[in-house]
Formats: structure tokens, C-alpha cells, sequence
């Protein structure tokens, strides 16, 4: 094997790594991340690529007392009825994403002790997402307005960036529609304009070993469950 095809081999190996050791953390450490990793972060995702290299996310990070108070804002801001996303939600979940949908929330639900059925604990378990499930910092993602669908695509391959970026620095991450849906809050809260469009926000630190809910690892669907090979061009 040649210097420059190991070298790709490594590189291979390493992603891999990456996204296989990937989870969505749901039980943080109350320790801060140091701000020179997080600017690491940052700067490692600022390289996603983008429709025309137009770069659309902006970023809103808390850390310290910011994270407690924009947490229980989103509290209130429910109690207010001030909810509503900025990008419609899916309208309905059918045959298999239901299925896969179930299946993780199933996963969660067993690891937590939630008996199926049990409506009041996953509520719960469910307001854990403005909690942050204890994370000590927040990223919200926003993109430009203007752009429509394809400013949230390419927010959507940032939010990958930075969540394998951490990933690779040691440092455990959600990313959370659920934040989303409190858009009315974070245009008010931080004062964001109207040209910009709430996409999702990810909590972030470091990963507490020993909360059960970060016991489980969700499934992957096998290759051709999402893929169709087209050979003989017809």
C-alpha cells in the first residue's frame, strides 16, 4: 500500500471512528467546556460546505449563568404559550421513519425506567430538552431566512461538522429540534431579527457515564434499506 493510500486509510478510519462513537447525549456533567475547545469547535465546523459557499449559520453560544437563565426561560416561555418554530415540523411520521421514531423512543424509555404507556413520565422525560439535560452550554443554529430550504440544508451539514468535531475533542452533544420549537423565545430573548430562522439548537459538554440514558445507542439501517445502485445507465 502506498504512503498517500494509508494515509487515506487512516483518515477513513478515524471518520469512522467518529460517527460510530457519536451518540446524543442525554445526561451532561455540569463541568464548562474551556472556551479555547469550543472556539476549536467552531473553527473545525466553519469549513462545512455550503450552496455557493454561502456560509448561512449564525451561532448563539451560552455558557455560565447564560445557560441556566435562557433554560428556564424556555420554561416560561411554554407556561406563556410563546412556542412555534420558524421551519414547519414534519407534518406526520409514517411506515418506517414511525417505526424508527418508536423504536428510539422505546430505547430511551427502557433505559430511564418509563413503562410504556406511561404518559405523565414521558412528559417528563420529554421537558428534559429545555432542561438541556444538564448541559452547561447551548448552541443555537440559525440560518438566512432568504434562503429558504437550501440555508437549512447547508446549516444541516454544520450541524454535523460541529457535532463530530466535538465528538473528536472529547466532548458529548444533542442536537435538538425541540429548542426549535421555542423560535418566539430565542428572537426575543437574543434579540434575533426577523431575517434570520431558528434551525436547531445542540447542548453540549461533557457526557455523564453513569446517567442511564445514555445507555442505549440507536440502530443504523443497512445499506440497502437507503440505497439503489443504478449500473447500466436505463
Amino acid at each position: 500500500m502506498s504512503e498517500q493510500a494509508a494515509e487515506h486509510t487512516d483518515a477513513a478510519d478515524t471518520l469512522t471512528q467518529l460517527l460510530e462513537a457519536r451518540f446524543s447525549c442525554r445526561g451532561f456533567l455540569p463541568d464548562p467546556v474551556p472556551r479555547p475547545i469550543i472556539e476549536r469547535i467552531l473553527e473545525m465546523a466553519q469549513h462545512s460546505a455550503s450552496w455557493c459557499n454561502t456560509q448561512p449559520w449564525r451561532v448563539i453560544i451560552t455558557e455560565g449563568d447564560a445557560t441556566q437563565q435562557v433554560s428556564q426561560g424556555f420554561f416560561e416561555a411554554a407556561a406563556q404559550g410563546q412556542v412555534g418554530s420558524d421551519i414547519p415540523f414534519p407534518e406526520r411520521y409514517e411506515g418506517v421513519s414511525q417505526a424508527r421514531r418508536r423504536e428510539c423512543a422505546w430505547q430511551l424509555y427502557d433505559s430511564v425506567g418509563i413503562e410504556r404507556g406511561d404518559r405523565a413520565a414521558s412528559a417528563i422525560q420529554a421537558a428534559k430538552n429545555y432542561e438541556l439535560f444538564g448541559a452547561p452550554h447551548l448552541a443555537i443554529i440559525t440560518s438566512e431566512k432568504l434562503l429558504g430550504p437550501y440555508g437549512g440544508v447547508d446549516c444541516g451539514l454544520y450541524i454535523q461538522s460541529f457535532l463530530l468535531a466535538a465528538q473528536s475533542l472529547g466532548v458529548a452533544t444533542i442536537a435538538q429540534a425541540a429548542i426549535a420549537m421555542s423560535s418566539p423565545y430565542i428572537h426575543e430573548h437574543f434579540g434575533l431579527g426577523d431575517d434570520r430562522q431558528v434551525v436547531c439548537g445542540i447542548s453540549f459538554g461533557y457526557a455523564d457515564p453513569s446517567h442511564p440514558a445514555n445507555a442505549f445507542r440507536t440502530t443504523r439501517a443497512p445499506l440497502d434499506d437507503a440505497v439503489t445502485w443504478v449500473s447500466d445507465g436505463g
